[in-house]
């Protein structure tokens, strides 16, 4: 395999077998569920901001689409189950289907392109990570606040107000840690590896 098509994860840990995925997968829900519990609640808002997303970027581009899909894909099956590892350690399959559905949907998808543009290289320069992060966000929010206001039933604006306003800092923040972090890993592989 190519260094030009791997993702980090590939590039670190270069011999792979089922065990060694069964253990990233393991490592990154628990991962996903740590950042979950960094949750805070948003006056008149059915959603907290939490860590997720930042996990969301930094497993989607650091294990590629595959894996990165795989992991989120077991989160939401082990939260669906009655692992209390959503948001406030909730979980439960109403955590889908009702307000905070749409962004986990989101994130969902989020790792899979994450995954695919972090296979094109995109992670390993700031001029092409910090976009690929935003990209990522961008999906999550817009399957957020789409099924915001399906499942709410109100208006767009309050809808906005409610699941997109209060997290905007929050976020630019995450896809500075995400956008610059991976560049710097990879530097640091690219020249031990020179």
């Amino acid at each position: 395999m190519s260094l030009a098509s791997t993702s980090l994860r590939t590039t670190v840990v270069a011999r792979t077998s089922a065990m060694t995925n069964a253990l990233f997968v393991v490592g990154g829900v628990i991962f996903l569920g740590a950042l979950a519990q960094i949750a805070i609640p948003v006056p008149g808002s059915p959603v907290p901001v939490t860590g997720q997303t930042l996990g969301v970027l930094l497993i989607g581009t650091s294990y590629g689409a595959g894996l990165g899909f795989t992991t989120f894909a077991v989160y939401l099956l082990a939260g669906i189950a009655g692992a209390p590892i959503f948001a406030g350690q909730s979980f439960g399959f109403e955590k889908i289907i009702g307000a905070t559905g749409g962004y986990l949907i989101g994130m969902l998808i989020s790792t899979y392109v994450l995954g695919k543009m972090a296979q094109k290289q995109l992670d390993r320069k700031f001029i092409t990570a910090l976009p690929s992060m935003l990209i990522g966000s961008l999906i999550t929010f817009s399957c957020g606040i789409i099924w915001l206001q399906q499942v709410t039933n109100q208006s767009w604006s309050w809808t906005f107000n409610a699941g997109l306003t209060p997290f905007i800092l929050g976020e630019i923040l995450k896809i500075a840690i995400a956008g610059t972090s991976l560049p710097i890993l990879w530097r640091f592989i690219n020249r031990k590896n020179a």
